[in-house]
């Protein structure tokens, strides 16, 4: 093999192959060469090509494969010179040696990566007298440097050197198995000294420095000098590593020994180990039999029990699948609790527990009775009238709850489960934006469990629970799924008797068990979730149910929670109405609970300083205890009313029904009409349709037709920071414009609430309930409502209607002659008074 055929093999060749003619041995070192005016200068990093040599490159700069492809596409001839600093990238004139190699390319490829791959035949030195250009590449003017000639008869030191390098190359050869032996084998042929040592320093480790040091020198003995020096440094390093290794080596084999005999004391562990993994492979095998699962939930089991027995303990899925068959295991897919199908103790449970909510009351009884009955009549209907061989029958119910909050919808939940006797489960749903939460997280994710809805029936030990969604209205949604969509499988009867949880991947029966769902309005729920529940309303409580409620829940709490007998703390009715009206303003009953709460702690202060030993709180005694009333009953009415231009409205809340007091003024100006108070798209339109039916009815009102050109009109709906929107206020809002254009003043004791229409008719609108319990608690005694919410007075409470007068009316004509002092009849029809 010659040297050309030892270069060669060490490259690969791939499809993109260049190769061009060249001969078996390298040119001769007398050759004449006619050097380039401009040679191109490729810099090589921490490398030095010598003459006489044939040597790799890889290229990867994009100057310096434009460089090749000139050269290549002309004479081929090119300069390396190596690099000052192997660590720059692009070295300028500056920054490369000044004597290098004229080499020749003789093979070239480019690989997939965009490199191009070279075989580089060195030629001769050359000397770089001047750089002419630095883009896209280096090029420069050079000359030859010539080698000395050495006739190797004539120098007996000489040849004794000579024989030295070879001996000494031949020994570090024996070190470096990376040295090929036909490299070896021609070093030792080789006739010419200068070929010989650049042969040899190019398959050497040998430093930069030392590198390009060999390069300049001129003298062939100076170099055969320089190259044994390096040799020998190198052969005693290298025997110097080869005795470290072998001590190495020893250590080594002591370790190995220490490791074999650490191995087999595991091996031995391991054996007396299995008996244990045997063991919970019967353990799980047992619970698998006991749990009485479902054909499709049973084979997974003992599919996946079948994998648990064949891996190690030390195996990544053997924790995986032993906490699947946990989850699985656990579950209760038979066991259940049995319903109190006993109505009567229902109801007294019920009431026990809460007072009012008849309507949520009867819907329980109504499922409990259904449910009593079937039970006495299973078998007449298995196969008889009404059976559907499609749709199997439904056992379970799905409530929706919905009204503002402390009304007492999650506490009612409980209630109905001590009332049936099923275990309770509460889960609130506000926040969650992941869809796993629900259905749960694949087992191909580390850390992976069950959805919620799997985790609370494990925690119920029972298939039936009664299970509470609360806040359901708050649901999220984003880039990891929508929860709302995967509760549709869940609240749904046709669906859920095949729950698949992402975890588990088999069907579990859900459809013995009761959900009720929780929210505060109804407009956030997506419609399809809606279709699937019963809605069920719970309004606001009248003031003599707050009054009930504090009297038999609130109170006797508070008394408990702050460690005081029921001697020692006493609220009189009055007292507590006082509360009612004079503290809080709310729909529920929180707020009243957290001043009852407050009283009750100053009285704990009293009696642990000495200074009493009991107190009977009554009317008089509230501000002492609770400081100066927050609101005032009625009086907000009289002093917000008192002015022209403001009308007292009704309005509807996710937190209950509200009163707006409506306010417009005028000032001169031409600006026309403006509104304020975050009004909603179609809240700007009420307020529009009231103004234009103001001025059409300028007339009627006596207001100068001139007016309008001469004033700007502003309608503002406190309170600015809080969002509004719908068209119940129209009403009101024509209302305080005709007080303000007329100069009477709005009746205090009068709320209205209607949608208005150009002609000004008065529409219906809805929560009509919750807005009449606001204005019962706002203390006016009548309200007017448009004549079609006639049959909504039906679901107001009896107590409240005996308090308050309604005015039903189908014009707004009808509704300046009621609300407004002073008023002419201007009226189209007659309004109808409903008294309570």
């Amino acid at each position: 093999m010659t040297f050309w055929e030892v270069i060669l093999s060490d490259m690969d060749a791939p499809q993109d192959t260049v190769n061009f003619t060249l001969g078996e041995e390298l040119e001769d070192e007398g050759t004449a060469i006619d050097l380039p005016e401009e040679l191109p200068i490729l810099p090589l990093r921490g490398l030095v090509v010598y003459p006489q040599t044939a040597i790799p490159l890889t290229v990867g700069q994009e100057r310096s494969i434009q460089l090749v492809d000139d050269v290549v596409a002309g004479n081929r001839m090119v300069g390396l010179v190596a690099s000052k600093d192997p660590s720059l990238g692009t070295p300028g004139p500056d920054q490369v040696q000044s004597i290098g190699t004229l080499a020749t390319i003789h093979r070239l490829f480019r690989s997939p990566d965009g490199t191009v791959r070279l075989l580089i035949q060195g030629l001769q030195r050359i000397q770089i007298d001047e750089f002419i250009e630095t883009s896209p590449y280096l090029k420069a003017r050079v000359t030859r440097i010539p080698e000395d000639e050495v006739v190797f008869a004539d120098d007996i030191e000489m040849e004794a050197m000579v024989r030295s390098v070879v001996d000494r190359f031949k020994a570090l050869a024996e070190l470096v198995p990376s040295i090929p032996q036909e490299l070896v084998t021609n070093a030792i042929n080789v006739e010419d000294p200068l070929q010989l040592v650049y042969s040899i320093a190019t398959y050497v480790r040998i430093e930069l420095d030392d590198a390009q040091r060999l390069l300049e020198m001129n003298n062939a003995g100076d170099k055969i000098r320089h190259l044994l020096q390096l040799l020998s440094k190198e052969y005693d390093v290298l025997s110097l590593g080869r005795k470290i290794q072998e001590d190495a080596q020893q250590e080594m084999e002591k370790t190995q020994r220490d490791y074999y005999l650490r191995e087999q004391m595991k091996a031995i562990q391991r054996e007396l180990e299995e008996d244990d993994d045997q063991q919970e492979v019967e353990r799980f095998r047992e619970l698998i039999e006991a749990a009485n699962m479902p054909e499709e939930a049973r084979r997974e089991a003992e599919r996946e029990l079948s994998r648990l027995s064949k891996l190690s303990v030390a195996a990544a899925e053997y924790g995986v699948i032993r906490t699947y068959l946990d989850w699985i295991c656990s579950l209760p897919w038979n066991e259940r609790t049995e319903d109190k199908l006993d109505i009567a103790v229902a109801r007294e449970i019920l009431d026990e527990d809460h007072y009012g909510l008849q309507d949520v009351k009867e819907r329980i009884l109504e499922f409990l009775a259904v449910r009593k009955l079937r039970a006495e009549r299973e078998d007449e209907f298995a196969e008889g009238e009404g059976f559907d061989p499609v749709r199997r029958d439904r056992s379970g119910a799905i409530l929706l709850f919905v009204g503002p909050p402390g009304v007492g919808k999650t506490s009612l939940g409980a209630s109905i489960a001590r009332a049936m006797g099923r275990k309770f489960i509460r889960m609130s749903l506000g926040g969650i934006r992941d869809e796993a939460e629900i259905r749960g997280f694949r087992r191909t994710y580390v850390g992976a469990m069950p959805g919620r809805i799997i985790q609370a029936i494990r925690r119920a030990k029972s298939r039936n629970p009664l299970i509470m969604l609360d806040e359901i209205d708050k649901l999220g949604r984003d880039f990891r799924g929508d929860p709302g969509s995967a509760l549709l499988e869940v609240l749904d009867p046709e669906q859920n008797a095949e729950f698949r949880d992402h975890y588990l991947d088999v069907a579990f029966d859900l459809s013995d068990a009761m959900f009720i769902t929780t929210a505060n309005s109804l407009d956030t729920i997506p419609g399809p979730l809606r279709d699937r529940m019963e809605v069920i309303q719970l309004s606001g409580y009248t003031e003599l149910e707050k009054l009930a409620i504090a009297a038999q829940y609130l109170a006797p709490r508070q008394r408990r929670e702050n460690g005081l007998h029921a001697e020692e703390l006493e609220f009189s009715d009055d007292a507590l109405l006082q509360i009612i009206r004079d503290y809080t303003r709310e729909a529920g009953v929180r707020s009243l609970e957290r001043e009852i709460g407050k009283a009750a702690r100053k009285v704990v202060t009293q009696i642990a300083e000495g200074e009493l030993e009991k107190r009977h709180v009554d009317r008089d005694t509230v501000k002492e205890l609770l400081g100066k009333a927050r609101f005032g009953y009625r009086s907000e009415l009289q002093d917000r009313t008192e002015i022209p231009g403001v009308a007292t409205g009704l309005a509807w809340t996710p937190v209950g029904g509200d009163a707006l007091f409506i306010e417009a003024t005028k000032m001169k100006g031409g600006k026309g009409f403006e509104y304020t108070g975050q009004l909603g798209d179609i809240m700007q339109e009420s307020a529009k349709i009231a103004y234009s039916f103001a001025r059409s009815r300028a007339d009627q009102l006596g207001v100068d037709p001139a007016f309008y050109d001469e004033y700007d009109i502003h309608l503002h709906v406190p309170a600015g920071a809080v969002p509004k929107d719908g068209p119940s206020a129209g009403v009101t809002m024509a209302t305080a414009l005709a007080s303000l254009l007329t100069g009477r003043t709005a009746k205090s004791n009068i709320a209205m609430t209607g949608e208005l229409t150009l002609s000004g008719k008065v529409l219906p609108v809805g929560g009509i309930k919750d807005k009449v319990l606001a204005a019962h608690r706002l203390g006016a005694d009548t309200v007017i409502l448009p004549r079609k919410n006639e049959n909504d007075l039906d679901d107001v409470p009896d107590d409240v209607r005996d308090d308050l007068s309604f005015v039903l009316v189908d014009h707004l004509d009808d509704v300046l002659d009621i609300a407004l002092v002073d008023a002419q009849p201007i009226a189209m029809s007659e309004p109808q008074v409903a008294v309570g």
